[in-house]
């Protein structure tokens, strides 16, 4: 444990903490039985005295001849103090012996009353203020008693201070220093580190946060990886067709016709989408995607991206409609080209997963100060673990099966072009029962 670890320095801050609570109770402590046994021995000797005085008086009826008396009597109390002062006076309060000190003074000095047969035939008063640690030897031994007890009690606090301290900084920097270790494992490339949680405090909330930190790199880094493979393998797919066509037109191996132009051609736009699509989510993701904004109704929205899809749903035998609104919605700022774009992703899933007879049905709806722009279907649905994922980055229910050669980032780009317009993309669904897609914005 060096002098600069967290451990050593708690462990410190534990022991110093307590060396200084002990000093001051020590300190607190002394002075308060030094005053309380003055004030005892003063108060034992006035209690003397008076008695002494009680018996003069009894023995004599008055004071007169005392004063002899009340000086040896004062001045052998006077050892327990050297500036011990003692004053007699009559039942009114009158001075009878001794030099009456000022009246605010005489409060603060101790009343013995001076009785004969119950009658109170005067008062004592009295008060020390010498420190008892210059007085007799007898006083000296007690309070040298007192401060070696404080003494062994302050070594005893500081050595308590300094287990409890060390197993409590060790208890504090155990899962710092686990959390150290899995950082640096990651920082090697190794993922998804677990860190046990010991506590519900704030480092348990911290070792928490980091475990889903680390699962959600660990997440990220299979998804890349999958987004990779899926990239390669749908590059692969339309370059494939197109360098096999040029290969077979340019060795005369195969003579030109309208249907391997076409071919070309559709490997061409679908490479020349994919790429787009990767630009379009490469600027998402850095903010650098610009929108050019203008009012336009709802409907409108959607019929203009309905539009392309109905051929194909036609030939499909679906049922592709829009449903009117029920009032009048309000137009909605957006960017026309890229929410059509949006619906188009999601009316381009929907016709793949809507078997034929089914149907798809949009519809746009006012709510709580926005407008919902919905696309449900009647296909097979989505599965609940795999509902929460779909928006994901490349995310396939089934791995192993290519969406038709699609790409797996129709529904990542409609969520963020939905987000760069300040609005959110939610899904629903019953396994069998279809899915709904929400826009709001």
């Amino acid at each position: 444990m060096t002098m600069r670890s967290l451990n050593f320095k708690l462990t410190l801050a534990f022991v110093l903490v307590a060396l200084v609570s002990a000093a001051l109770a020590a300190v607190f402590i002394q002075w308060r039985t030094q005053l309380a046994f003055d004030r005892f021995l003063v108060y034992q000797d006035q209690r003397n005295l008076a008695a002494t005085l009680a018996e003069y008086y009894e023995e004599n009826g008055s004071w007169e001849g005392a004063l002899p008396i009340f000086r040896r009597a004062a001045e052998a109390a006077q050892q327990h103090g050297e500036d011990a002062v003692y004053l007699l006076t009559d039942p009114n309060g009158a001075v009878i012996f001794g030099k009456a000190p000022e009246t605010d003074k005489r409060v603060e000095m101790n009343r013995v009353a001076v009785e004969v047969d119950g009658v109170t035939v005067g008062w004592l008063l009295g008060n020390s203020r010498r420190p008892l640690w210059e007085r007799d030897i007898p006083q000296q031994a007690f309070f040298q008693n007192i401060n070696r007890a404080l003494l062994w009690s302050t070594l005893g606090t500081i050595g308590l201070a300094l287990v409890l301290g060390g197993l409590l900084a060790n208890s504090l920097t155990r899962p710092l220093h686990e959390l150290a270790a899995a950082a640096r494992q990651i920082a090697q490339g190794r993922l998804g580190q677990q860190v046990p949680v010991r506590s519900q405090d704030e480092i348990g909330q911290l070792t928490q946060d980091f475990n889903q930190m680390s699962s959600e790199l660990e997440k990220a880094s299979w998804l890349r990886k999958q987004m990779t493979a899926d990239i390669a393998h749908d590059l692969r797919t339309p370059l494939s067709i197109i360098r096999g066509y040029a290969e077979a037109l340019a060795d005369g191996k195969l003579p030109g016709s309208p249907e391997i132009y076409t071919n070309i051609h559709d490997a061409a736009n679908h490479l020349s989408r994919l790429v787009d699509d990767l630009r379009t989510l490469s600027l998402s993701d850095a903010g650098e995607l610009t929108l050019e904004r203008q009012l336009i109704a709802p409907e409108a929205l959607l019929q203009r991206a309905m539009q392309p899809f109905e051929a194909q749903a036609r030939q499909k035998q679906i049922t592709l409609s829009l449903r009117p609104a029920a009032a009048a919605l309000p137009e909605i700022s957006v960017d026309a080209d890229r929410m059509t774009q949006v619906l188009f992703n999601l009316l381009g899933n929907a016709l793949r997963h809507t078997p034929p007879g089914g149907q798809i049905e949009c519809w746009a709806e006012a709510e709580a100060g926005h407008v919902l722009l919905h696309v449900r279907d009647s296909g097979e649905g989505i599965s609940p673990q795999d509902l929460p994922l779909i928006f994901d980055r490349f995310y396939r229910a089934d791995p192993a099966r290519p969406q038709s050669g699609e790409t797996g980032l129709g529904l990542t780009i409609a969520r963020s072009l939905v987000e760069a317009h300040g609005g959110t993309i939610r899904a629903a669904s019953t396994p069998g029962q279809g899915a709904i897609f929400t826009i709001q914005i």
